[in-house]
């Protein structure tokens, strides 16, 4: 009967955290002003989510935010979005695997590596706040780094037609997106992460 009860729990935590992920995703709230760009926060509850319940729920969470990436994409594209997209594919059918890739797969793995880096840090007993920022960190570039450097190998090529650069500019044009993009991102996700995620400590210990 607990088990059950932790199971259902868990379900019921999954669920709620992947409808704030549509939120985030489907409204303003999933992006942040910064001076000069725009920082998304959708992949913030993954990395939330992996730490309070788990890689395998960062997993489903980070699939959550992967299909509303490709959902958007799909819907909704831009001039990159053929690298997001299955169905926006401009080099065939491998094309489509690429995209599932990056708009799926990569975020899979955010859940799955801020999962397991909580159980390590917990395990070698590091300072929670020192654990959950560097978590908040990692999570929030790997989704960078996963996404850009994804792109970068899969898709330089198209990334330099839709960028209308030359193709030996590609991989300066994507260390300056990990850069000008993901370290603000990476800052905000720690800023946000931390205090959520000691409050709602209490709630699932």
């Amino acid at each position: 009967m607990v088990h059950e009860k932790k199971d259902i729990r868990w379900t019921v935590s999954v669920s709620l955290i992947a409808a704030i992920i549509i939120l985030l995703a489907n409204t303003p709230l999933g992006m942040i002003q910064l001076p000069i760009i725009k920082a998304t926060t959708v992949h913030i509850p993954v990395i939330i989510g992996a730490i309070l319940l788990g890689p395998l729920a960062g997993a489903i969470l980070g699939f959550t935010f992967g299909f509303c990436s490709l959902v958007s994409n799909t819907l909704s594209p831009t001039l990159l979005s053929f690298a997001f997209s299955p169905f926006l594919s401009t080099s065939g059918f491998s094309g489509v695997f690429r995209a599932l890739w990056i708009s799926i797969g990569c975020r899979v793995f955010i859940g799955i590596i801020c999962g397991w880096l909580w159980i390590a840090f917990k395990k070698v007993n590091i300072n929670k706040y020192i654990s959950l920022a560097t978590t908040a960190f990692i999570g929030s570039m790997v989704n960078t780094i996963f996404v850009m450097g994804s792109i970068y190998i899969l898709f330089a090529g198209q990334y330099a037609q839709a960028k209308q650069v030359a193709l030996s500019s590609v991989f300066d044009l994507i260390m300056a997106t990990v850069a000008v993009s993901g370290i603000p991102e990476a800052i905000a996700a720690i800023i946000i992460v931390i205090p959520i995620t000691k409050a709602l400590f209490k709630v699932y210990k």
